[in-house]
């Protein structure tokens, strides 16, 4: 393995150790492997970090630009090089992270689109339903529930343990990025569900999870995307809705109740206020359509 390639490694694997998600991992261990096959030509080796410059960078962003890639895309692989360059730097491997000198592509400004209440509602109250005869419909609803009762990422939900409820007092202690750990409030209906779901849950040895799969195992967070595609196509028709659909809707109906946004932005775990900020322009964008369509001087 060239040496640029080991340092890749060495710097995926400190991903790991630092806690890192796995979706994170994955991601920036793809983009660097592209990177590296970019500057390994047949039959070359690529160069080492100390000769990888800014003119260098430069091609190889025209390059992702040639295969037109969404700026999105292009913003998150120059990411994970200016950090493993940061990483390279930190270790001594290289003199100045030249990656910084690269200017980042500016990302066009999408809104999510959100649910209303009543549509998030309306799929929730279907979860159980009858003429569908899943094998696990107090799970299924209680993942529902919980989605859009606490507005949990994906892997938050799939990383919960039995020890992390406190049913008496209806709290969550969640697992967010980095392992920061936040307590989040269990609406009445998100506690009723889970109830019944921990009523009839399989008894699997020390299995910590609270949400097993059909082999009694730790459902992934896959398995949730799974399970919320199938119930969103087949009791609103709408294969688009993901877990992360109910964590914006959560957001959005609470700002649009008066919610403050600093604690909407301690709910969701994030670590820079501007992130929460999105869901303001969305309540703005509804709020306009509202006026929009019922003032008569619209």
């Amino acid at each position: 393995m060239s040496e640029l390639g080991v340092q890749i490694d060495r710097y995926v694997q400190e991903l790991v150790r630092g806690g890192n998600s796995s979706h994170t991992v994955e991601a920036y261990a793809a983009d660097l492997r592209q990177f590296l096959d970019y500057l390994s030509p047949p039959e070359t080796e690529p160069p080492a970090a100390t000769a990888i410059d800014l003119l260098t960078l430069r091609e190889w962003l025209a390059s992702l630009y040639s295969h037109e890639l969404s700026a999105v895309t292009i913003r998150r692989k120059l990411a994970a090089v200016r950090s493993l360059f940061r990483f390279l730097l930190r270790e001594g491997l290289v003199p100045v992270n030249v990656a910084r000198l690269v200017r980042t592509p500016k990302a066009p400004q999408k809104l999510p689109v959100v649910m209303s209440a009543g549509e998030a509602n309306a799929l929730i109250d279907g979860v159980p339903g009858d003429k569908l005869e899943r094998p696990h419909p107090a799970r299924d609803r209680a993942l529902f529930e919980l989605l859009y009762g606490c507005g949990v990422r994906v892997s938050e939900l799939a990383g919960l343990n039995l020890d992390d409820l406190d049913r008496a007092e209806r709290w969550l202690r969640v697992r967010g990025k980095g392992r920061k750990e936040r307590q989040v409030p269990v609406p009445g209906k998100a506690a009723e569900a889970l109830e019944r779901y921990l009523a009839v849950r399989p008894v699997e040895g020390d299995q910590p999870a609270v949400f097993l799969n059909h082999t009694g195992g730790r459902l992934s967070a896959r398995g949730i995307h799974g399970i919320v595609k199938f119930y969103a196509t087949y009791v609103s028709g709408d294969p688009s809705i993901h877990p992360h659909s109910f964590r914006h809707a959560y957001a959005t109906h609470l700002l649009a109740d008066g919610a403050d946004l600093r604690a909407i932005q301690e709910l969701l775990g994030h670590a820079r206020l501007s992130t929460t900020q999105k869901y303001t322009q969305v309540s703005l964008t509804d709020l306009m359509a509202v006026y929009d369509k019922a003032h008569p001087k619209a």
